[in-house]
């Protein structure tokens, strides 16, 4: 790392408020690491370049510069996320290549805080699945550039881990926040539904798609969700609930004969030891998990899908997407999309979470796949490697409550292991505290050694 690269968003905001250097100074900084590293990686579809340097010349004008919660902060952002001038490509060449109007909410809430975006990242086609590949090519885990970086957040994580940013924006319906944030050793918000807006696309997989950050710390993490909720000042000091939490581990995996990883389950065991340490009361329990999640998330994610794949071209869409809507078309004349679920799923847990503040999971159940050309490969074999290395995500999709991915130690080869916290609605500041209350007990690598 060299300049500003490698700090810490909390750090560049207040060097920048206090005028130790200028936003174009950080920015160029982080640009010109992209240039010579992101070769290697792949986390970038656009990067924005003299896009990025004129505005942070114009934040540095800025009459509240030093009020901005995030000033000069380099961001980057999810390629199905709008941002003005760009068209929204959502990784896919069959995508409307018109360029977006406005920024989206969530882009005007961070460039409003004083974030400086500087470039769009890759994601698999139509953010399906949770491996980022394509047209495009591979986008690597900077940790072991031949695992894949994970998805549908793949590029947005990556560009985190590497160094070419300290935030990025994303975006999670199945856990494409949670599994990239995993395999590449950051952490990843999903917020509540309503938390920070949405809008990806005509019904957000039914209600289930949410935008969220990435971050290396906890301090970031809080940050930037604050300045994407619009709510409490950003810059001010963190209040979170003081006070003991009651916090269940959970090894066991939602999809019914899906193993979880001993390596995986040891490091959500070793992260409730540190929360008890920390003060918490920690126990084992499981979730009541419903039989029919599985079927439900699956209805919800394969229409989702239908829905954004009637806005492309279907004859440039890849064979597995083209199967995925299919199946969404078929799963949209089923009473499965007729029932409201999650309200079904938010009453089943009610008892559990009545009896418990937090629930703590592994993020993953196995390591992340191999970086090769999984938008080549059929759907079924897609379909059969993301539920045997994430079956721990979606269900917090479907209740709509806040989860959040948080590094937990690290495998021989150098993967990072990660652990999931999920709280009821409202419930981010609490995974903040722990999050931190984790980052301090067992610090972890903010970013993948590329130079």
């Amino acid at each position: 790392m060299s300049g500003w690269t490698g700090r810490t968003a909390a750090d560049i905001a207040e060097a920048v408020r206090r005028g130790e250097v200028t936003p174009r100074q950080v920015v160029a900084d982080h640009l010109e690491r992209i240039r010579r590293l992101d070769g290697r990686v792949n986390a970038f579809r656009a990067v924005l370049g003299e896009e990025a340097l004129a505005a942070a010349d114009a934040l540095a004008a800025h009459p509240g510069l030093a009020d901005l919660p995030l000033a000069g902060v380099p961001v980057a952002v999810k390629d199905n996320v709008a941002v003005a001038g760009h068209a929204v490509r959502n990784g896919s060449a069959a995508s409307p290549a018109a360029p977006a109007a406005a920024d989206h909410e969530a882009v005007r809430r961070l460039r409003a805080a004083g974030a400086v975006v500087v470039g769009l990242t890759h994601v698999p086609e139509l953010c399906v699945f949770g491996t980022t590949d394509g047209d495009h090519g591979i986008t690597r885990n900077p940790r072991r550039p031949d695992r894949s970086a994970g998805g549908s957040s793949g590029g947005s994580a990556a560009a985190v881990a590497a160094g070419f940013a300290p935030l990025a924006l994303a975006a999670d319906g199945m856990g494409s926040i949670r599994i990239p944030a995993a395999a590449c050793g950051l952490l990843g918000l999903k917020p509540g539904q309503g938390a920070v807006p949405a809008g990806l696309g005509p019904n957000d997989w039914y209600g289930m798609a949410v935008n969220g950050p990435l971050a290396t710390t906890a301090a970031d993490l809080r940050l930037a969700f604050r300045a994407l909720a619009g709510g409490p000042d950003p810059a001010a000091p963190a209040a979170p609930p003081a006070g003991p939490l009651r916090i269940a581990v959970s090894t066991r995996s939602p999809f019914p004969g899906v193993p979880v990883g001993r390596g995986w389950a040891a490091a959500a065991r070793d992260s409730g030891r540190l929360l008890a340490g920390a003060g918490h009361r920690v126990e084992a329990a499981h979730p009541p998990y419903p039989a029919w999640l599985p079927a439900a998330v699956l209805a919800r994610w394969t229409a989702g899908t239908a829905a954004d794949a009637a806005a492309c071209d279907p004859a440039r869409l890849a064979p597995r997407t083209r199967r995925h809507a299919a199946v969404g078309r078929l799963a949209a004349r089923t009473p499965l999309l007729r029932t409201d679920h999650r309200a079904l799923l938010r009453e089943r847990l009610r008892p559990f979470f009545d009896r418990h503040d937090v629930l703590l999971t592994p993020a993953l159940a196995g390591p992340v796949p191999a970086a090769r050309a999984w938008s080549r490969r059929g759907w079924t074999a897609n379909l059969l490697t993301n539920t045997r290395f994430s079956p721990f995500t979606p269900a917090w999709n479907l209740a709509g409550w806040p989860a959040l991915a948080v590094p937990a130690g690290s495998r021989a080869d150098g993967l990072p292991y990660a652990v999931q916290l999920v709280a009821p609605p409202g419930g981010e500041e609490v995974l903040l505290r722990l999050a931190a209350e984790l980052e301090e007990a067992r610090p972890w690598p903010r970013t993948a050694p590329l130079d």
